[in-house]
């Protein structure tokens, strides 16, 4: 199946319903609005494989992009069990990291600041 949907969980779980036993995992890329979608699928018994998106490498000379390419290439190297991906944080940490993440970003733009004057 080749469909754009909304990002509505309930039309993901829909669509999703007749392929679940056949499944091994679903894919999803870590973009910054993951959180729903990895959550509400793995409540639901999906097995999420998080989707290191840095260090995926597109075949050279790809001559097409697109949400569908992607998807093949990303089912492809699930597949070959060479997919990279990342670690699902557990929820009750996430807005910690998050939290942390936003700080060492404030820290470092403050000393670059700092830096500057002092030059």
């Amino acid at each position: 199946m080749d469909k754009r949907i909304d990002n509505n969980l309930n039309i993901t779980l829909e669509l999703l319903a007749p392929y679940k036993e056949q499944l091994k995992a679903v894919a999803v890329e870590s973009t910054f609005n993951w959180y729903w979608l990895v959550g509400g699928l793995m409540e639901q018994g999906y097995q999420i494989q998080l989707v290191n998106t840095a260090a995926v490498k597109q075949y050279d000379g790809l001559k097409y992009s697109g949400d569908h390419q992607d998807a093949f290439h990303l089912a492809h190297l699930m597949r070959l069990g060479i997919l990279p991906t990342g670690h699902i944080y557990p929820t009750e940490y996430r807005q910690i990291r998050d939290l942390l993440r936003r700080r060492r970003q404030l820290v470092k733009h403050a000393s670059s600041h700092i830096i500057s004057i002092q030059n």
